[in-house]
């Protein structure tokens, strides 16, 4: 089945995942994911993903692994998409604002590559925000 925004469908499968109080969820593979996913991890949200491949060269599947604390509770509580295929959202580097008064973050899009929002700040650049975690 294709998607129109990948991107969404990650997110959603990992709102939902946590939702639901799964350990693990499965999405379908790609380098844009990996990279979001590893941006994830260097910030301690999820707790480790898994890429594995499909037989035939096709496209495999990521398994990620989602992180609780001791009572049960997501260290994601919310995901949100905030650029989309329909109504892109690009800022200047002065204009990235924290998420959360800087408790969460925001991964954007530049062209050094994916980065958190504070990231791209102290780079200098500027670009697409994708989405807004905390």
């Amino acid at each position: 089945m294709s998607v129109t925004d990948p991107i969404a469908d990650l997110l959603s499968r990992i709102r939902n995942a946590i939702r639901v109080r799964h350990v693990t969820v499965e999405v379908p593979a790609s380098r844009f994911k990996v990279e979001i996913l590893k941006i994830l991890k260097e910030q301690s949200l999820i707790d480790n993903y898994k890429i594995s491949k499909a037989p035939g060269g096709l496209p495999g599947s990521i398994t990620v692994l989602l992180k609780y604390d001791e009572q049960g509770n997501p260290a994601i509580t919310s995901l949100e998409r905030v650029s989309r295929p329909g109504c892109r959202v690009y800022v200047k580097k002065k204009d990235i604002l924290p998420v959360l008064s800087g408790l969460g973050i925001s991964i954007v899009s530049t062209s050094r590559g994916l980065m958190t929002g504070a990231r791209a700040i102290e780079e200098g650049v500027g670009g697409e925000i994708l989405c807004a975690i905390y």
